[in-house]
């Protein structure tokens, strides 16, 4: 027992004199002095530069634009009237009248005036009997359309209110910049007054029809087609229009058009009942093609000219085949849709400054958009242009449309170069007339197109 304790106190006295050593000959004192001459001196523990415009999103206030913006935003509902369902009695016995189902599609829409002026999409407003209004105080009114754009997917409604509305202004869409936080507002889903904030993640975006959208990464779901888009001081530079996805629903992009196309279209059908539109009657050289990439085209940053249209504003402004845009007025130009997009906010007769690469020489070339020349013709999808001079004393004839695209379930029937000059008994004199008239043709029945060819002789074609 004696053994066991003094080996105990052995080794305590060992280890008291260890640490004793150690705290004496290696460890080094450690202080945090504060001083009071100094109190506010600052030590930087990182020298990686920082941002001057802050750390993020937490320094970007988004209330004011989402308070100013939510009450000119309105809820559209669509009510259109088709039959419905035959029942079978009605099938044997036959029945005296036919019942309708009223089919109801929503959607939303800006205030741009305080006396009611609507802006929505086409799409959400399409084949509508009835047309009804919600303001963000609930107030339900009746609209009536004013005028539509399916081309841009732009419709312009009107209300009558008891009192001046909240509305907003258009903003400059050509200056919004890639990367600048923007906010969604509509009705997704029926739900009123819904706001969602991204980004802008790309501009002149081309869905495949030579549009130019803005496309961020703000939420837009079925319902906010036709909302706004806004930026983070309340300017309205786009109407949601569109998402890309699988499933119908939003997965990371969504679209909008640009408002200063918008704004162009709404002043269009106010001041002209229709949209004027701008044509320089060039056509680019297709991208991601064998062809474009073995000539070198695919790699252009411009826009490559692989057609000048005959009398078009192009040609008389002196613009070649193989001639590359770069510029147009103060938009620089990437990408085809970069000059669609800016093109679809001008008319005819606006004069604009091209700037032009030529054998790597650089031009400013002037050019005045003219009227549209060619269009594709409803029901029969034929492609028709006006008459040149040339093709006037060639086919010997003022008036009519030459035909200079068929598709394919009509390529049997020489159609091809030859001049529509009536449709049934209307006569046709421009490619305005050919497209009012093929519109008008009937499902059932007969149509009788009278074309002249390039010796002068009439030829009919008569069409079930």
């Amino acid at each position: 027992m004696k053994r066991i304790a003094s080996l105990l106190l052995v080794s305590i006295f060992a280890g008291a004199i260890t640490l004793g050593a150690y705290k004496l000959f290696f460890e080094k004192e450690n202080f945090t002095i504060i001083s009071q001459e100094n109190p506010n001196e600052i030590v930087n523990a990182s020298y990686t530069p920082t941002s001057a415009k802050g750390a993020g999103i937490n320094e970007v206030d988004f209330t004011n634009a989402a308070e100013n913006t939510v009450n000119a935003v309105v809820h559209v509902k669509n009510i259109t009237l088709s039959k419905g369902p035959t029942s079978i009695i009605d099938f044997f016995y036959g029945s005296s009248g036919s019942s309708v189902v009223p089919h109801v599609g929503t959607g939303s829409g800006v205030i741009i005036s305080s006396d009611g002026y609507i802006v929505t999409n086409n799409h959400v407003i399409t084949r509508a009997n009835q047309l009804q209004v919600t303001l963000n105080n609930n107030r339900t009114y009746n609209a009536d359309l004013i005028g539509t754009d399916p081309n841009s997917d732009i419709a312009l409604i009107k209300i009558d209110p008891d009192e001046k509305l909240p509305y907003l202004a258009f903003g400059d869409s050509d200056q919004t910049k890639i990367g600048e936080w923007v906010l969604a507002v509509g009705n997704p889903f029926n739900l009123t007054s819904t706001v969602t904030a991204g980004i802008v993640s790309a501009k002149a975006r081309n869905l495949g029809k030579n549009q130019s959208f803005i496309q961020t990464d703000a939420a837009v779901n079925p319902g906010n087609s036709g909302g706004a888009l806004v930026n983070t001081n309340g300017d309205l530079i786009g109407i949601n229009t569109a998402i890309t996805s699988q499933t119908g629903s939003y997965v990371g992009y969504s679209f909008a058009v640009p408002s200063n196309i918008a704004k162009k279209v709404i002043q269009d059908i106010l001041e002209y009942g229709n949209v004027q539109k701008g044509f320089m009657g060039i056509s680019p050289a297709p991208v991601n093609t064998r062809d474009a990439i073995e000539k070198g085209i695919n790699n252009i940053d411009g826009v490559y000219v692989e057609l000048v249209e005959e009398e078009s504003a192009a040609q008389e402004a002196g613009i070649e085949i193989g001639d590359i845009i770069k510029k147009v007025d103060e938009i620089v130009v990437h990408k085809y849709p970069d000059l669609t997009g800016y093109l679809s906010t001008k008319r005819p007769g606006d004069t604009l400054q091209f700037s032009i690469e030529r054998n790597n020489e650089l031009l400013i070339l002037p050019l005045t958009l003219k009227e549209r020349q060619k269009l594709i013709v409803p029901e029969m999808g034929l492609e028709v242009k006006n008459l040149t001079a040339h093709d006037k004393k060639v086919y010997k004839t003022q008036t009519g449309v030459k035909i200079i695209g068929v598709p394919e379930r009509y390529r049997g029937y020489g159609l091809s170069e030859k001049v529509i000059v009536k449709i049934d008994e209307i006569e046709i004199g421009n490619i305005e007339d050919a497209y009012n008239a093929f519109g008008a043709i009937p499902k059932y029945g007969k149509t009788v197109i009278t074309m002249v060819g390039s010796n002068g002789v009439q030829d009919r074609l008569i069409f079930q």
